[in-house]
């Protein structure tokens, strides 16, 4: 992965643009979950408080860090007040996953330089969360899967080189 752009996405978003539903995933795809594992482990995730609260625990194989102004610590995660306190604690070999949920997605999308984006082949009427607005700023890039449940790509930031 490219070090030179460290924030990178990773969301499963439904055809009208769902990403939650009652503090939860609206759907339940073992595929989309494998390859959630396979990219981000060994990495660093950042998610919201309600995010956090959603997982049984620390996602295992990875660092859990938590944006929040007012989640206290807690086993196998860290927490953190603001983004820019975040990048400023960033290596330079540290690819920092965002994975909700959209409160976080909508402070970090313009940091982000890659998105890794599951179109869940559904719609999601009663949906309460939603990604922002991306492709006037991302273009598609390479497909890793396609099945009848989903399609999985990779988006870059247009304009930027790999």
């Amino acid at each position: 992965m490219n070090q030179s752009f460290p924030y990178k996405a990773i969301v499963a978003i439904s055809e009208d643009g769902v990403i939650g539903k009652g503090g939860d995933l609206p759907w339940r795809l073992p595929g989309d979950l494998k390859w959630f594992k396979q990219i981000t482990m060994g990495h660093t995730i950042l998610m919201g408080r309600k995010t956090w609260e959603s997982l049984p625990g620390a996602l295992p194989g990875r660092q859990n860090w938590v944006l929040s102004r007012n989640a206290s610590p807690e086993h196998g995660m860290r927490v953190f007040r603001t983004l820019d306190e975040i990048g400023s604690l960033l290596l330079p070999d540290q690819t920092l996953f965002i994975i909700g949920g959209g409160e976080i997605y909508a402070q970090a999308l313009p940091l982000c330089h890659e998105l890794f984006l599951t179109e869940v082949r559904q719609k999601v009427p009663d949906g309460d969360a939603f990604f922002p607005e991306f492709k006037d700023d991302f273009e598609p890039v390479e497909t890793l899967d396609d099945n009848e449940d989903f399609i999985l790509r990779r988006w870059v930031r247009s304009g930027v080189n790999e």
